[in-house]
């Protein structure tokens, strides 16, 4: 039901999952830290069923072959390119675009970029950026959530602390939500040499060069109660900052890790928000 693909790159050959036909309409589906494209399986192989052309592509420093050492080769505007890049090797001039944790970050500097190449705009966590950066300068809550970015920028001991023991924090970071298989695949995907250093170059690649503005795009923004990192100051305030039809969707007793975690409430919010455009 589920096919492994690579999409070739100047910037090197994207692993990613896929279903569904050639000629279905297609959605692009990104993934966050410390997870991988196959974060959406279970959304792949639902949209693949139902005729959708679903791609999940493990991005730029998950893939193997698209691993560059510098930081400041995970920049925004180098995410965003990536998007684009995939998607035309892939020969979509439009497409859903569909964004979790750091991939719903690449996916709101997208739709504000490229509108004209989305079809509609799926977040799942993670607030508008400007939302969020409000939100941490006058909310202490938020403040505290997202501290931890901070440090992860500042020392590269932080790959140690979190491969020793086993990868006992990077396991228990999905605060018991996922199957232990899964959180073993991520673990041993991170311990390839080089990799949990190119996922954490995603936080210390700098802050993007410009500001981002209000998206016209449709819009769904799926948050959850229990999400950790994201609290509800930022992830209200981002209908503020959406102009386009907006729909926001809140999951009760559900935390940061929702695609896996309720994979099918997050899947018929998906389908749903498509379905409507």
């Amino acid at each position: 039901m589920i096919d492994h693909i690579s999409i070739p790159t100047e910037a090197g050959s994207f692993d990613a999952i896929a279903a569904g036909p050639e000629d279905g309409r297609p959605v692009l589906l990104l993934h966050g830290f410390p997870e991988a494209a196959v974060e959406w399986e279970h959304q792949v192989a639902t949209l693949g069923v139902l005729g959708y052309r679903a791609v999940a592509p493990d991005q730029r420093g998950y893939s193997p072959d698209v691993r560059p050492e510098a930081a400041t080769d995970y920049s925004i505007d180098h995410l965003v390119g990536d998007v684009v890049t995939i998607t035309e090797q892939l020969g979509w001039k439009q497409f859903d675009l569909v964004g979790h944790d750091w991939g719903g970050a690449v996916a709101w500097w997208t739709a504000d970029a490229h509108p004209e190449r989305l079809r509609s705009l799926t977040v799942v966590s993670t607030p508008h950026p400007a939302a969020l950066a409000n939100a941490m300068k006058t909310d202490e809550d938020q403040h505290l959530r997202t501290r931890y970015m901070t440090e992860w920028r500042q020392t590269r001991v932080t790959e140690r602390r979190m491969l020793e023991n086993d990868g006992r924090a990077l396991r228990e970071m999905f605060e018991r939500r996922l199957p232990p298989s899964k959180v073993d695949d991520y673990v041993q995907r991170l311990s390839e040499p080089g990799a949990l250093t190119a996922a954490l170059n995603w936080y210390r690649a700098g802050r993007p060069g410009g500001k981002i503005g209000k998206i016209s795009v449709p819009t769904l923004y799926v948050w959850s109660t229990e999400d950790v990192s994201f609290g509800s100051v930022a992830a209200l305030d981002t209908a503020n900052w959406v102009t386009g039809p907006y729909r926001f969707e809140m999951l009760e007793d559900v935390t940061h890790w929702a695609p896996e975690e309720a994979p099918e409430a997050v899947t018929t919010l998906i389908v749903e928000h498509l379905d409507a455009r």
